[in-house]
């Protein structure tokens, strides 16, 4: 078969096929750069400091244009909710979270949630988290600016720890301590605190990361011209083999009859 090969016709349909598979390629790298050129760059303005209001509602899922967002929100703090969430990262650094009952009044009223800092040790969080109660007047409403998150999924403590401790910020599970709070409306979602109150570190809560959507279309087109230059080659490989295949059918049929002649013997009457 290699001999096949490199007969003067074959070695010029190989450069034909490698021709037109490089042709296919270029086109495939076209379209390729295309899929990346006209990708859409998702950009969410969340780093504008938007009213709460409109931003989520009470007992509803929080949207993914809602996700992230920065939010500025009025409402009161409920004295005596305040729980600490522990095993909060900060900056790769695992701490405690004093999570304030805030109730909207700039918005539709309902419960929200409110992490107000973070410290490195339980004893600290408590403290500060007092400290801010004691600060405040439950009756008037206080602004706070902070980024709005979905709520967190419950986990169950381990058997050892407090069976009322939590490692998230589950609305969930804070309508069941909250004080009081049986059948009313809720934020399915929680407000990281831009700044923190004296005794709390501020909370690392950096931007959602942008998204980039391809031209899937343009990708499917590139993957094709890959496939149509590798066809090309073995189309050209095909054929050489056919051919190959050809003749030596026609060599065997060539020896087959010599072989029948010759054992025939030579005409009678010679």
């Amino acid at each position: 078969m290699l001999k096949m090969m490199l007969r003067p016709r074959w070695v010029l349909a190989l450069l034909l096929a490698l021709g037109i598979a490089a042709a296919f390629a270029l086109l495939g790298q076209w379209q390729l750069e295309r899929a990346v050129e006209s990708s859409v760059v998702v950009e969410r303005p969340t780093e504008e400091v938007r009213p709460f209001a409109g931003i989520a509602e009470p007992d509803g899922p929080t949207t993914q244009a809602a996700t992230a967002q920065l939010v500025e929100v009025t409402g009161t703090v409920v004295p005596g909710d305040t729980v600490i969430v522990e095993g909060r990262l900060n900056e790769g650094v695992a701490g405690f979270w004093p999570v304030v009952h805030l109730e909207v009044t700039d918005g539709t009223p309902a419960g929200l949630p409110v992490a107000l800092g973070w410290a490195a040790d339980e004893e600290t969080a408590r403290e500060a988290a007092n400290a801010f109660e004691r600060s405040i007047d439950p009756s008037e409403p206080i602004t706070l600016v902070g980024r709005f998150l979905p709520s967190e999924a419950p986990i169950a403590p381990d058997q050892e720890a407090d069976p009322f401790s939590m490692q998230t910020v589950a609305v969930a599970q804070l309508i069941n301590i909250w004080a009081d709070y049986d059948d009313r409306p809720v934020y399915f979602g929680y407000v990281t605190a831009a700044d923190a109150p004296a005794g709390l570190d501020a909370i690392a809560s950096p931007p959602p990361e942008q998204e980039q959507q391809l031209d899937w279309l343009n990708v499917f087109y590139a993957l094709e011209w890959a496939v149509f230059a590798g066809f090309a080659i073995y189309l050209w490989y095909r054929l050489v083999r056919d051919a190959v295949e050809r003749e030596r059918e026609e060599q065997d049929e060539a020896a087959a009859s010599v072989a029948s002649t010759t054992a025939a013997g030579p005409p009678a009457g010679d």
